[in-house]
């Protein structure tokens, strides 16, 4: 079920995009408000038409203008969850799945049921939005969107209308719901801490064109889609598994170049995650420091040095298979002389890395 988008338009915007995501993928479309991602989400659900588009999914076209194909919204088999939710307040969450099924379901109570089971929602089938809180009224929503049998999943904004604590929470259940989902899944967000801890991939979009597609490490090693996304947002995604919850408050994870320590993060011992280090709380040593509060010095060998138009650099630095960044000045590259092949020591605060910057993994 792969999905194939392109679209080019004069207006609302300038529009010039490309691009396909394949079955149980996550496809992040990111960028700043205004760059073009939600109008080319709703140029794939049906809700936008450009003046020339293809959108097909699986070899079915849904869009095609130059053929004169453009199915109606609800032709489409393709799931939307909205950023303000869009339930029906006088329906219970029950009737709110159940209204997304084609007629003709068999048996639809036992499904909604099931769905809304699927979303951490059990036995709140017969409340109404009115009585569900923020991050409740989202799973019906995301619940409603599977209730369609979708060929597609598309995420808009959907965390936005929640408070921190509570898209922590979703985060983690949209990455263990993920193992039920064969479909292509696109989330369009501008939040790069959002979309790095739950996408497979990026598409970085300014002024309605693609300037970087590619994994998170290839995006962060692409000065242009750095420089569009914003520089303070340059960061690293590494993975490790928590060992143990020390009494002082912080858990001690396993990571590819050994222990790091980070404030309590919930989960048992085994539990995988992924840590997301930001590039400009990373300070680099060629010798192992001695007599520092840092609690986390990770040794590594420079891969790339990535310059930037102003005075910093990025400093790409291999630990096993993975990457840090570090985000320094080209002062601080000339007064170490450093190059790839060097090996280096990146020093992390423990404090330095946020909760909601670490989230489970999804294998």
């Amino acid at each position: 079920m792969t999905l194939e988008v392109m679209a080019r338009a004069d207006t609302p915007i300038p529009l010039e995009a490309s691009f396909s995501v394949e079955p149980g993928e996550l496809l992040a479309l990111v960028g700043h408000s205004g760059s073009g991602k939600t109008t080319l989400l709703r140029t794939i659900a049906g809700l936008w038409r450009p003046q020339t588009a293809r959108v097909s999914v699986d070899g079915a076209v849904w869009l095609d203008t130059a053929a004169g194909i453009n199915l109606a919204p609800h032709r489409r088999h393709v799931g939307v969850v909205f950023q303000n939710y869009a339930l029906f307040p006088h329906m219970t969450a029950a009737q709110n799945v159940m209204a997304a099924m084609d007629q003709g379901a068999t048996n639809p109570r036992a499904e909604a049921e099931r769905l809304l089971a699927l979303v951490n929602l059990p036995g709140l089938a017969e409340r109404k939005p009115a009585q569900l809180s923020g991050g409740q009224q989202q799973r019906v929503a995301v619940a409603r969107a599977l209730a369609r049998r979708p060929q597609a999943l598309l995420l808009d904004e959907p965390f936005s209308a929640v408070d921190r604590a509570t898209r922590d929470r979703l985060y983690d259940e949209i990455i263990a719901l993920r193992t039920h989902l064969k479909m292509p899944v696109v989330l369009v967000t501008h939040d790069m801490n959002e979309a790095q801890l739950l996408a497979d991939r990026m598409v970085v979009i300014e002024k309605g064109r693609v300037i970087r597609e590619g994994t998170t490490a290839e995006v962060m090693a692409d000065p242009d889609a750095l420089r569009a996304m914003g520089i303070r947002e340059v960061a690293a995604m590494l993975p490790a598994v928590i060992v143990e919850h020390a009494q002082d408050g912080l858990t001690c994870l396993d990571a590819p170049s050994g222990p790091l320590f980070l404030p309590t993060i919930e989960g048992l011992p085994g539990t995988k995650v992924r840590v997301r280090i930001m590039a400009h709380e990373v300070i680099l040593a060629k010798a192992r420091p001695e007599g520092l509060s840092a609690q986390n010095i990770l040794a590594g060998t420079i891969s790339a040095i990535t310059p930037g138009t102003g005075p910093g650099v990025i400093v790409h630095i291999r630990v096993g298979d993975d990457e840090i960044l570090a985000r320094i000045t080209r002062r601080a590259v000339q007064q170490l002389d450093l190059q790839p092949g060097d090996a280096v020591h990146a020093i992390i605060k423990s404090m330095s890395v946020a909760r909601d910057h670490v989230a489970r993994s999804a294998v």
